[in-house]
C-alpha cells in the first residue's frame, strides 16, 4: 500500500510542497520532488520508497565517522536509492543517483520490526541511516527508531544537513546522533557541485544541535575545491562559534570517483593543515580520516592531553574512557558514552 508522507501542505490545484527537506519542493500531480521518491499522487505526497531497502551491513561506528558515539561497538547500516543532492564526487553515486541516471525506486520490501530485528540480532549497539541521504526516507526512519528505542538500540544519521527544522523537531527524542557533511563553505560550491545551498546544511546544523542530537561534522577536503585556507577557516569557525567547541571536526581525504575523476587524491599535508586549522579555531576535537596510522585519528583530554582513545582506521586499540571522562584530571569529555 504507498504509504503518505509526512510534513506536507496542499498547494492551489493538486500541487503540494514537501516540508521535509530544505528544497521545501512544490510538487505538482504525478511529479516527484528533487529527491526522486517523493510523489505527488492525487493531490498527496506519497514516501514511494517507503521499506524499500538497497542496501544494509553491520559496520564499526567509527567508519560513520562518528568518534563520540559508542566508541567500539557495532552499527547495523541501511540505505534505500536516492538523494536530494546530485554530489559530483559522490562514493556512492552507484545508488544516491540511482533515480537520475535513469533507475526506478528498488530495493527489498523490509519491515521496521524487520530492521530492529537484524539490529538485535547481530549485536548492535545501534541503527545508522546512512550511504545515501538519510532525510529524504523520514517516514520509514521515524517507525524504525520508535521500535529501536523500546529495544535499547540508538538511532544515528550520516547526513548532508539539508533538513528543515519540521523535519528536526520530529526526530527529537528518536534520533540519538548525526555525523553531516559540510563539504565546502561557499554557495556557489553548493550550488555548481551539489545541487543544494550552503545556508540550508548550515542551518540544518543549529537545529539538531538546538534539538540536543548528538552532532559530529565531516569535511572531504577535496584538492583545488574546499581546500583553501579561508573555507576551511570558515568550517571551523563555523563549529566553533556556532555549534560549539566541543563538536568534533573530521577532516577526511578526498579520492577520486564519479564525475571527478580528474581531480587527484588529497595529499597528507592538506589534512594536516585542516586538522591546525581546527585548532586554532579552539575546536577541542579535531580528526584527520583516510589517512593511514596517523595520530590525528586518537582522542585526547583537551585540558591535560592524556591519550584517552586509540584508533587505527575503525578499530579501536585502547579506550580509556569508562565513565565519559578523563581518567587523569577528570574532564568531562563530550559525547555518547553508553
Amino acid at each position: 500500500m504507498p504509504h503518505e508522507a509526512a510534513l506536507y501542505e496542499k498547494n492551489e490545484g493538486n500541487a503540494v510542497r514537501c516540508r521535509l527537506c530544505a528544497h521545501r519542493c512544490l510538487v505538482q500531480e504525478g511529479k516527484r520532488g528533487v529527491c526522486g521518491v517523493r510523489g505527488n499522487e492525487g493531490g498527496k505526497l506519497y514516501a514511494l520508497s517507503y521499506g524499500k531497502i538497497i542496501s544494509s551491513a553491520i559496520d564499526p561506528v567509527e567508519k560513520k565517522p562518528l568518534f563520540h558515539f559508542l566508541p567500539g561497538t557495532r552499527i547495523y547500516s541501511i540505505a534505500g536509492v536516492g538523494c536530494n543532492f546530485r554530489c559530483k564526487f559522490c562514493q556512492n553515486w552507484e545508488i544516491s543517483q540511482h533515480l537520475r541516471l535513469g533507475g526506478d525506486i528498488t530495493g527489498e520490501e523490509t519491515t521496521p520490526e524487520e530492521v530492529v530485528e537484524a539490529a538485535a540480532q547481530t549485536q548492535c549497539k545501534s541503527i545508522a541511516f546512512t550511504y545515501t541521504e538519510p532525510t529524504i526516507f523520514h517516514e520509514f526512519n521515524v517507525d524504525v527508531m520508535k521500535l529501536a528505542k523500546k529495544r535499547g538500540l540508538k538511532t544515528a544519521y550520516v547526513s548532508n544537513g539539508f533538513i528543515t527544522p519540521e523535519a528536526v523537531t520530529e526526530l527529537s527524542g528518536l534520533l540519538d546522533a548525526v555525523n553531516v557533511d559540510i563539504k565546502a563553505f561557499t554557495n556557489d560550491f553548493y550550488v555548481k557541485i551539489c545541487g543544494a545551498t550552503l545556508e540550508g546544511v548550515l542551518e540544518g546544523c543549529r537545529q539538531y544541535r538546538k534539538n540536543g542530537v548528538w552532532l559530529e561534522i565531516t569535511t572531504l577536503v577535496i584538492p583545488g575545491q574546499n581546500d583553501d585556507d579561508a573555507q576551511l577557516t570558515g568550517i571551523a569557525r563555523f563549529i566553533a562559534e556556532e555549534l560549539g567547541a566541543d563538536v568534533p571536526w573530521h577532516v577526511t581525504a578526498f579520492h577520486p570517483d564519479y564525475q571527478m575523476k580528474d581531480v587527484p587524491a588529497t595529499p597528507v599535508e592538506a589534512l594536516q593543515k585542516a586538522y591546525d586549522i581546527g585548532k586554532k579555531a579552539g575546536l577541542r576535537y579535531v580528526y584527520a580520516g583516510n589517512i593511514p596510522h596517523t595520530e590525528a585519528e586518537n582522542t585526547l583530554c583537551p585540558k591535560c592531553q592524556t591519550l584517552l582513545i586509540e584508533r587505527d582506521y575503525y578499530a579501536i586499540k585502547k579506550n580509556a574512557l569508562k565513565v565519559g571522562a578523563c581518567p587523569r584530571c577528570s574532564t568531562k569529555i563530550a559525547g555518547v558514552w553508553k
